[in-house]
């Protein structure tokens, strides 16, 4: 039986949820160190900044819609455009270079991820929307909450390669209240709700 969510073959033009957990008990993100490095190595893996030095990652035709950096585990809604490769490159590269990263620091060794990251096609624009929502609400507190893109969404930060537009207009109170129709849910509730556009 084929293994959930690992993509074979990916689209273009395509939005994808790429999740991942750490493996084991531990966790991926021990403290805001952590968070900061990885929300900065995806920033160095994008195409779209223009100060790159040669020590740099590759850099891949990506664009980042949402994400949620948890303590054990990460959410993130991506799109891609013109290279069908673009994707699978991206999160390969980012899953190595933040495993090495996370071995040097915490003097550990083996697989830092529970497995290959996991990748779900949304393919509508209702999922589309319930996606965000469900990447937004992982944290209890998500209004408060610094390492996801929700700020981006209500309009109380500005991240350039966070591309928040492409879903939301500047009517930032109607995302708030589009949030808070689900905040009081838990997240298996939703998980459930979500299961009409595509389960996982």
């Amino acid at each position: 039986m084929p293994t959930k969510h690992v993509v074979k073959k990916y689209t273009i033009p395509a939005y994808y949820h790429i999740y991942n957990r750490a493996s084991g008990e531990r966790l991926l993100f021990r403290d805001d160190e952590d968070r900061a490095y990885f929300l900065n190595l995806i920033q160095k893996h994008l195409i779209e900044n223009d100060d790159q030095s040669d020590e740099d990652p590759k850099r891949f035709e990506v664009e980042v819609i949402a994400y949620c950096l948890m303590g054990t585990h990460f959410h993130l809604l991506l799109y891609q455009e013109v290279d069908p490769l673009a994707i699978s490159g991206f999160m390969r590269s980012l899953g190595t270079t933040y495993s090495m990263y996370y071995n040097r620091k915490y003097k550990s060794k083996g697989h830092v991820f529970q497995s290959s990251f996991r990748a779900s096609h949304v393919g509508n624009e209702s999922y589309l929307a319930h996606i965000t929502r469900y990447i937004h609400l992982n944290p209890r507190q998500y209004h408060a909450w610094k390492w996801s893109s929700y700020r981006e969404y209500v309009g109380e930060r500005d991240t350039p390669w966070v591309h928040a537009d492409r879903l939301v207009d500047a009517d930032s109170e109607k995302y708030r209240e589009f949030m808070r129709e689900y905040s009081s849910q838990d997240l298996r509730k939703q998980k459930s709700k979500l299961s009409k556009y595509l389960a996982f």
